[in-house]
């Protein structure tokens, strides 16, 4: 038996229905041809009869060359006591031009009494025309149990009818939905193992996370037979979200030996996750499993200290495999080994009995005296050590900044002035904001641009302010810590004074400069 598995991605169409998710026509364009590159063979991108937006993207989607993936049209059955090719919603299926279409009925009995008000025999009915309908037009066609769970526990008889009327209409694909997301995983594999024995076309499955799950549910039900995953890219999805298919990808094929996506491809993985999250306009989940930024990150001496001899001490598999990287934090319980991988990074010469060793770790406490905290701003941190060990370069030079804050009469309530050197040419520059620190941020950007086109890539993605001591109430010495990404890599940069804006300002520089040196 083939270890091959069908992964199909709803993101455009599910992920796209999560709670401050609105992807644009060029959105979609874009994370489709991303997903093509992973490697994804299905990607189900809306439903071109409920709206303009989504008939555009079928259009031009078309129109591009992919590589591996499929373009999938998704809509309902046809409306119940009409004629199928009389439904508007399955003609605008077929006027999408995919050549595979995903089609949703109702499995549950009070989903088909209550809800759509028909009757259980009309819903056979149109589960039955619809498929054939498609069929016999040369479409692949997806079925959608939707409620199968819940409806297989209200009326496993009637629930497992609707299977078998797609079945004989001739479905390529039956995908068993947990719509509401309350199916346990034990659940799940024994109700996919019964409906297995009773058709005989491919099962697929698609969970909802309501009850934390969702990943859990997909792989017990492929452990149980199906052979299509469907889930979404960092698990958007309405509510509590869809399954997670950077989690279930990896998991499948590195750790149960299925084949998912070409294996060169696995380490498209976590760029991929970074990229589908800016473009939703989404702060990436640091702390997803593989993809994440903590998710091989090493804090306690003894841990970092056994990862340093050995990486399988405290990692399942190594990061860069799905295009990941370690982090080892720097705090006052990272130890010696910690400092000791971020030095060997500037300079692999240095051993931990080198003078400059010693100079370094000093100054790490001196600064951690005076409030600097570096873990998770690793980048600024590795500034201070190419500083010590003469390996810093200069991008610019500040000359002078002004801030300006205005009563907040509009919304841009800020303004900043700055006048920076850059290999001996000035360049001033000025810039409105929403408060003085984004305001600053513009006008630096704007200042550095013509030197450094790469900047433009730069984005803050977190901004956050802490007093290191409040005794001293608005004269307080505080920490900002700056995370930023290029929509490829993600850092982190710190800042401490006494003037917020300055501690700001220090913060920011680190950014730009940790940004620099990644070209150079």
């Amino acid at each position: 038996m083939s270890n091959k598995l069908v992964i199909y991605d709803s993101t455009l169409r599910d992920g796209a229905q999560a709670l401050g998710i609105s992807f644009t026509v060029e959105d979609k364009l874009k994370i489709v041809k991303k997903l093509d590159k992973l490697g994804i063979d299905y990607i189900e991108a809306g439903n071109p009869g409920s709206n303009p937006k989504d008939l555009e993207f079928f259009d031009r989607v078309l129109k591009l060359e992919l590589n591996t993936a499929r373009i999938i049209a998704f809509g309902a059955t046809r409306r119940a006591n009409i004629k199928v090719h009389e439904d508007a919603n399955v003609q605008s299926l077929l006027k999408a031009g995919t050549e595979a279409i995903a089609v949703f009925g109702k499995s549950w009995d009070f989903q088909v009494t209550d809800i759509l008000k028909t009757t259980l025999e009309e819903n056979l009915n149109m589960i039955y025309d619809t498929i054939k309908f498609l069929k016999d037009k040369g479409k692949i066609v997806v079925y959608d149990a939707e409620h199968f769970f819940d409806g297989y526990r209200a009326n496993p008889e009637y629930a497992m009818e609707t299977l078998k009327v797609a079945n004989k209409a001739g479905v390529d694909t039956i995908c068993l939905c947990d719509t509401k997301g309350a199916g346990l995983p034990s659940y799940i594999a024994k109700i996919t193992g019964l409906v297995k024995e009773q058709v005989n076309c491919a099962i697929g499955i698609h969970c909802h996370n309501d009850n934390g799950m969702a990943v859990a549910g997909s792989i017990a039900a492929v452990e149980a037979g199906a052979v299509q995953i469907q889930g979404t890219i960092n698990g958007f999805g309405e509510r509590c979200g869809n399954a997670n298919l950077c989690t279930i990808i990896p998991n499948l094929q590195l750790m149960m030996n299925y084949s998912c996506i070409p294996e060169s491809n696995m380490e498209r993985l976590t760029s991929t996750a970074r990229y589908v999250s800016e473009v939703a306009n989404i702060v990436h989940d640091e702390r997803a499993p593989f993809v994440g930024n903590c998710a091989f990150a090493h804090k306690a001496g003894m841990h970092a200290d056994a990862v340093n001899k050995n990486t399988s001490a405290y990692e399942m598999i190594n990061p860069e495999v799905v295009g990941n990287q370690r982090n080892i934090l720097m705090s006052e319980v990272a130890g010696r080994s910690a400092v000791m991988s971020m030095i060997n990074m500037v300079d692999s010469t240095i051993t931990k009995d080198s003078p400059e060793t010693k100079k370094i770790i000093e100054r790490l406490k001196e600064l951690e005296y005076e409030g600097y905290q570096y873990e998770g701003a690793e980048s600024s941190f590795e500034l201070v050590i190419r500083k010590m060990l003469g390996k810093y370069k200069s991008f610019f030079e500040l000359k002078e900044f002004k801030v300006i804050v205005n009563e907040p009469t509009v919304s841009v309530n800020s303004s900043a002035m700055i006048k920076i050197l850059v290999d001996g040419q000035t360049e001033i520059t000025a810039a409105e904001g929403d408060g003085p620190v984004n305001a600053l941020d513009k006008a630096l950007r704007k200042a550095l641009e013509r030197f450094y086109p790469q900047i433009a890539e730069m984005k803050l993605t977190d901004y956050k302010v802490r007093v290191l001591d409040s005794n001293f109430a608005t004269a307080s010495k505080v920490r900002v810590l700056i995370e930023t990404t290029d929509g490829q890599d993600v850092w982190t940069t710190v800042g401490v004074s006494t003037d917020i804006i300055e501690a700001s300002w220090r913060a920011l520089v680190d950014s730009v400069e940790h940004k620099l040196m990644k070209g150079n």
